[in-house]
């Protein structure tokens, strides 16, 4: 018998076409109902609370209840993270289940990855963050440094000490699916897209389920200023 934890059971649900349908509308960060879920899934609503209870006793969402609805999400970031990554290598082994348009590179240039930006934006933001020396990485592990520090405090009005969380880290590296190379997770990867969307720099596209993040004009401006591609 082997020892450690047992993948099987979480890639087996994982696996399933509809549980998969519903953790990636999940990946939007908020919450939905089953007949949400459902009607993403493609699935009757009394096949969806079997998949829903299978979920929950895997681990991978918790409910919640408010009034008469029960509404469910994604039991951790880290889930979202390991999503992310199995999308990355979908996409490289070109297992694609849409076709290349407009609201696919949308998708690709800016969105949502649980409550942190990814895409395109995502990953240049991190590796501008490198080469300004406000985080310093090693492979996956990501620390923010005291020019960080300040560089939060004084752009972004963000207190880098109070994003201190028992349960997740401040800085992570989250494996981009569409551009196969990190952006930023951790409380500090959510602060920052909070603060972006608070100083109306960007926005969360309006169309149910949508991942797309859109940033006005004076938004790119002031993005760029702060996290330019560079050469």
């Amino acid at each position: 018998m082997k020892a450690g934890p047992d993948i099987s059971r979480i890639a087996a649900l994982v696996g399933d076409p509809a549980r998969c349908n519903m953790l990636t509308a999940l990946m939007t960060g908020r919450a939905l109902t089953a007949s949400e879920l459902a009607q993403e899934a493609g699935i009757t609503p009394q096949t969806a609370s079997s998949h829903l209870a299978k979920l929950e006793a895997g681990g991978l969402i918790e409910p919640e209840k408010q009034g008469r609805h029960r509404y469910y999400r994604l039991s951790d970031p880290d889930v979202a993270d390991v999503l992310e990554g199995l999308q990355g290598i979908a996409a490289r082994a070109g297992h694609m289940r849409v076709r290349t348009g407009p609201k696919d590179l949308a998708l690709r240039r800016a969105r949502i990855c649980y409550d942190h930006l990814a895409g395109d934006l995502g990953v240049q933001m991190l590796d501008s963050m490198r080469r300004q020396k406000l985080v310093r990485q090693s492979k996956q592990a990501i620390e923010l440094t005291g020019e960080g520090k300040r560089f939060m405090a004084e752009e972004l009005q963000i207190d880098a000490d109070a994003l201190t969380h028992p349960r997740r880290p401040v800085c992570k590296a989250c494996l981009d699916w569409s551009e196969r190379r990190h952006h930023l997770a951790g409380t500090l990867g959510a602060a920052m897209m909070d603060r972006f969307t608070e100083l109306k720099w960007a926005a969360r596209d309006a169309a149910p389920g949508s991942r797309v993040v859109n940033f006005s004009r004076n938004g790119e401006k002031r993005f760029a200023a702060l996290f330019g591609a560079g050469e």
